[in-house]
């Protein structure tokens, strides 16, 4: 009962548009006042205050946001797209093809999906118009491309589910790899197919080539050289997440300074912009292990646990019960906090059904991406319509071909584990 009271006053909360953080404070709050005494109360509250802010491993979060603001300001997303299209330009699609391509390397440097989507839209949406592709179709593919931030390693969201459940970020990160690059194949084999059964949606290769052939400048390997330290550091155990990702910050402001386009207002507005998100997610994390206290408290993974082997469900058919309902859930709710709000109580029981920690992770931040790009929320593809001023409904249209693919990845992971854990 206490329990379900705890749940109906979060959701009443966020129905009156409570911030999330905000709400998942105030209900862990008032449900274990319900189960705890006033002092007990005190001491938990203290103590999650304390172990949650000086865990150093949070530290990663403000670093990798400050590194994606830093690229973001700094055009290193232009200087990509114009060296992935030089490599593309003789083939049908190719320019969208570099959009996924440079925001698989974007993603390998940076954790926030919405700063590599507004990156890349800045720096593809033009030239995608002037090649002559559908605006639909256009920010269909940058969004999409946008979302790979969250899967390829280093992701914020890997980070925040290793803190929550108490997994190696390491060993998540190096899951993420094996999933990340086989969804942005997915999309280029998406953009392909599209293009063979539609072809009025993008240009022919001869225009295309005509685009790629006006661009000077740009280079790969700036980034590249980023990302080879960022990740051989962070594998090779020569330097902790942590550590990894200020050097990953510190890297991307000295690209973001060489490439002479970031002016004191850029990074001023980056560094604000970093403080922002950051006491979002530091607020939502704090309210979270609230919640923990008190879904401990009341036993309901393990009341979960019985009720399933009472059912006689298999554990199979739960986990793809659970994998239904995060993906209703990301139609409608900000991916953090589907991710910080039903962690502590799925993985413990997806462990306690025999499926591994560390895949688990890997999944739920897959159905969290495709919750990016899913309407009515979309957050990644309302960012990318505003900054192109696309109309959002042909916005989300031009998403649909990208989701089968999603789709279809998403059944590979369910599939076949050994893509996720085989690097692990």
């Amino acid at each position: 009962m206490t329990f379900a009271i705890g749940v109906s006053l979060l959701l009443i909360m966020m129905v009156l548009a409570v911030p999330i953080g905000f709400a998942l404070g105030i209900a862990g709050f008032v449900s274990l006042n319900m189960l705890v005494p006033m002092s007990v109360l005190q001491a938990i509250m203290g103590k999650v205050m304390h172990e949650t802010l000086a865990n150093s491993v949070l530290l990663t979060i403000p670093m990798f946001i400050l590194m994606a603001e830093f690229l973001s300001c700094g055009g290193v997303a232009t200087d990509l797209l114009m060296a992935c299209n030089r490599m593309l330009r003789r083939v049908r699609g190719g320019l969208a093809m570099a959009c996924i391509v440079a925001g698989a390397i974007h993603a390998a440097a940076t954790g926030s999906s919405t700063a590599s989507a507004a990156s890349l839209a800045r720096a593809s949406f033009p030239a995608m118009m002037k090649a002559g592709y559908a605006p639909s179709f256009a920010v269909g593919t940058i969004s999409i491309a946008g979302t790979l931030a969250i899967m390829i390693p280093p992701s914020v969201s890997f980070v925040i589910y290793g803190i929550i459940t108490e997994t190696s970020i390491g060993k998540l990160f190096i899951a993420g790899i094996i999933p990340g690059l086989l969804t942005a194949l997915g999309y280029i084999v998406t953009i392909s197919i599209t293009l063979k059964l539609k072809p009025k949606l993008g240009p022919d290769a001869i225009d295309e080539q005509r685009v790629a052939t006006e661009q000077r400048g740009g280079t790969v390997w700036p980034m590249i050289l980023l990302i080879f330290i960022v990740l051989g550091g962070l594998y090779s155990g020569v330097a902790t997440p942590t550590e990894i990702s200020a050097i990953g910050a510190a890297g991307a402001l000295v690209l973001s300074i060489m490439s002479r386009r970031m002016d004191r207002n850029d990074f001023m507005g980056a560094v604000s912009g970093t403080l922002r998100i950051t006491s979002m997610i530091m607020l939502i994390i704090v309210s979270s292990h609230v919640v923990g206290y008190f879904i401990s408290i009341t036993h309901i993974t393990n009341t979960l646990l019985g009720w399933i082997a009472e059912s006689g469900m298999t554990p199979t058919v739960v986990m793809l019960i659970v994998v239904l309902i995060y993906l209703i859930l990301g139609m409608f709710m900000d991916q953090a906090a589907v991710l910080i709000l039903t962690a502590p109580i799925s993985t413990p029981l997806m462990v306690g059904l025999g499926f591994d920690p560390i895949w688990w992770g890997v999944i739920m931040i897959k159905t969290t991406e495709i919750g990016l790009v899913s309407p009515p929320l979309g957050l990644v593809v309302f960012v990318t319509s505003s900054v192109t001023r696309t109309n959002l409904y042909s916005s989300f249209k031009g998403i649909i071909p990208f989701l089968i693919a999603e789709f279809v990845t998403l059944g590979l992971l369910l599939a076949f584990p050994i893509l996720t854990l085989w690097l692990t």
